[in-house]
């Protein structure tokens, strides 16, 4: 769909942003890259706020879309209605068969008739008597001619008949097959006509439910707390807290939730990379709901509800990491918005951010750990570079204040970038990244 594909762009463009320099990393060894909210597309690029249809143009490729389908429909019922007349016996092709039928029959008839009379011609001639006449003889030969005449004309008007049976038979078989050919053609149409109004309501729903005019509102904020370190297998329990900071009540406060695990070390991330695979299951439960609820593509955001100024909101989280995670490093990221009742509404304007270690899954057979052999070739590792969570992600909107440090492995990129890659796709999973890119790209296009 043109607007799914539209957010799909501005998304990957969020994503793949801090991957340009990922994939770039071994020509830019030894530089320093800039932060991601600086750059800038290029200028061939396209800039998918150009191509974002507007709620009127919508609307009319839904009326266009549906003018269409209902012409779409008449066709095939007028197509429907022409083939089953074929069937009536008053149909002219229908007459035609059963007038051909009717003079066919009777010149098989005709033509039998002949046939008896040209047998009982011969065999009057060949049961003579030996002392019949000459007269006799001649009258009886003259019957057997105009018997044997009268069997050809009759063959002959048979023949004839059977042909135009053929012809008006052949005539209604194709103009039922021709028929019945506009009736599939016009149920292709009619399909083809339903997908695209089905697709045109379904961009003006999603254009609707996505809140076109909405714009970031610092009033409405998110806070994540929970343990430094998580054990693969095993599941850890964090803190949400949704807050109302302004002076009014929001209505229809939403929250939403997602977590990653960061690359592992020496690993390459590119454009190619599924960060779906590194989503880490999230379930909520709140005073409201005291069940443990997963985030589902149909369920994706914890219903706040209402809250009054100054009012806060307190969520349970639950994320498992997965038992053959390897030992690693991960972040939990939220963001929430509201849309009151009287159609003013706002997306949250940063990321509630908070990092923890990935521990590796126990076993019951711990190995040893082998001393390291001191060489002249042993270099002292360093310590992996960590961001803060300061609840700024930089490829939705934010800026970065972190300057991006260090070297880019040949074979790798700097951690820093690699975070941000998967800080960006932390915030599209699960639907709320798509909600809140949209949401803030049609903000600035509308301003």
């Amino acid at each position: 769909m043109k607007i799914r594909r539209i957010l799909a762009t501005a998304v990957a463009a969020a994503v793949t942003t801090p991957v340009v320099f990922l994939s770039a990393a071994p020509a830019f060894a030894d530089t320093k890259p800039a932060p991601a909210s600086t750059q800038k597309p290029a200028a061939d690029d396209d800039d998918p706020d150009e191509d974002m249809p507007s709620l009127e143009e919508l609307r009319a490729a839904v009326a266009l879309a549906q003018k269409e389908y209902d012409e779409a429909v008449a066709v095939l019922d007028k197509a429907v209605t022409d083939l089953k007349a074929f069937d009536k016996p008053d149909h002219p092709l229908q007459l035609a068969v059963t007038d051909a039928k009717t003079a066919a029959e009777a010149a098989a008839t005709a033509k039998t008739a002949a046939d008896e009379e040209l047998t009982k011609a011969q065999k009057a001639l060949a049961e003579l008597p030996a002392d019949a006449t000459e007269e006799q003889k001649t009258a009886a030969a003259d019957a057997v001619t105009a018997a044997q005449t009268a069997a050809a004309t009759a063959a002959t008007a048979k023949t004839a008949a059977d042909e135009k049976l053929g012809k008006a038979s052949k005539d209604l078989a194709e103009a039922q097959e021709a028929a019945s050919t506009v009736v599939g053609l016009a149920r292709k149409v009619k399909k083809s006509a339903e997908e695209k109004l089905t697709e045109a309501k379904d961009e003006l729903e999603f254009f609707e439910d996505i809140g076109g005019e909405c714009e970031e509102d610092d009033s409405i904020k998110v806070a994540l707390s929970g343990p430094k370190t998580i054990t693969a297998g095993q599941s850890a329990s964090f803190s949400l807290r949704v807050s109302n900071t302004s002076d009014r009540t929001l209505e229809n406060v939403e929250a939403y939730v997602d977590a990653v695990r960061f690359p592992e070390p020496g690993e390459l991330i590119d454009d190619e990379t599924d960060f779906s695979k590194r989503i880490i299951p999230v379930e909520w439960s709140s005073a409201d709901n005291l069940e443990w609820t997963p985030f589902t593509e149909e369920f994706d955001s914890i219903e706040v509800g209402k809250l009054v100024k100054g009012g806060h909101y307190d969520v349970k989280l639950r994320l498992t990491v997965p038992a053959d995670a390897a030992a690693g490093k991960g972040a939990a990221f939220s963001v929430a918005e509201y849309d009151n009742n009287d159609g003013d509404c706002g997306i949250g304007e940063q990321f509630a951010q908070t990092e923890f270690d990935i521990l590796a899954a126990k076993t019951d057979k711990p190995k040893p750990t082998p001393e390291p052999t001191p060489s002249e070739t042993t270099a002292t590792p360093t310590p992996a570079p960590t961001s803060g969570g300061n609840g700024n992600t930089s490829q939705q909107g934010g800026s970065s204040n972190t300057a991006v440090k260090g070297t880019l492995a040949a074979t790798g990129a700097n951690e820093n970038l690699t975070r941000l890659g998967l800080a960006a796709a932390a915030t599209v999973a699960l639907g709320a990244g798509a909600v809140v890119i949209a949401r803030r790209r049609r903000a600035g296009a509308d301003a």
